[in-house]
């Protein structure tokens, strides 16, 4: 469980509309420079009456800079969208769990990412972890991305940025105007896609897919779950998920995405 949290004002210095409703933020910032793939920050609408953060993934961080990807969904989003570079806002983090990425878990292994709506950039980060400089990218088989969208109009926002890491990327649209026909795992099973390790993120209906493939064809599988989150540090208790094994502390089959999660091992989750 990260611990290691901070909340700092930080400055804008690009903003990027990617599709409608969907934007790229770029902050100037080492907030999250020793940050994992999968975890999250809370960005601060500018309006101080809005006391609670929008938990939003990591889509990219280095020592200079962290980068953001998402969808506007309501009043918070909206203020934040309304910012410019050179504006300043209040983030926390890194937040959460993230993948398991080390080379003991990838060696050998052929990696398959999905990503479905919004779960792109979570899995973009990872992608520049394992193919960087500094990572074990000689020790896993190789990695195929399959990114899903509703239809052609997200203008398959990412998919360049899996390609030029190196990454072979295939597209899949729900009504079948772009790439495959289907979400993905329709893309996986079409293209004859072997996997050994699948990290995904998604809706919460792609990702009790997800579940059910990796058990039926013996992989390995961790997953990203998208809940609605109020305080991001596990106090609230508002983003609980059921769980195959019970918590030691409560008793129940509970745990907290923000905190225990939100990456997952999917045979621990109840979805």
């Amino acid at each position: 469980m990260n611990r290691k949290s901070i909340k700092k004002e930080t400055k804008i210095i690009k903003k990027e509309k990617l599709a409608t409703d969907i934007y790229r933020m770029s902050f100037e910032t080492d907030l999250c420079k020793d940050a994992k793939p999968g975890q999250f920050v809370m960005i601060y609408p500018p309006d101080k009456a809005k006391l609670l953060g929008r938990p939003i993934c990591i889509a990219s961080a280095d020592e200079e800079k962290l980068d953001i990807v998402f969808r506007v969904i309501g009043k918070g989003t909206k203020e934040i969208t309304a910012c410019n570079a050179g504006d300043v806002l209040c983030i926390e983090g890194p937040l959460g769990n993230g993948y398991p990425m080390d080379e003991d878990t990838i060696r050998d292994k052929s990696l398959v990412l999905l990503g479905g709506g919004l779960g792109a950039p979570s899995l973009l980060f990872l992608a520049e972890k394992l193919t960087g400089k500094d990572s074990n990218d000689r020790v896993y088989k190789g990695i195929t991305a399959i990114l899903g969208y509703r239809d052609i109009s997200l203008n398959h926002f990412l998919a360049e940025d899996f390609e030029k890491l190196g990454i072979k990327t295939i597209i899949a649209t729900d009504d079948g105007s772009e790439g495959i026909h289907g979400n993905v795992i329709d893309a996986v099973k079409s293209e004859g896609i072997k996997a050994d390790i699948i990290y995904a993120c998604g809706p919460m209906p792609m990702l009790s897919a997800v579940k059910k493939y990796a058990a039926e064809n013996k992989a390995e599988a961790y997953i990203s779950l998208e809940e609605r989150m109020a305080c991001g540090v596990g106090v609230c208790l508002g983003c609980v998920t059921k769980t195959v094994n019970k918590d030691a502390h409560s008793g129940v089959n509970n745990a907290r995405v923000c905190t225990e999660g939100p990456v997952f091992d999917a045979c621990e989750v109840d979805i």
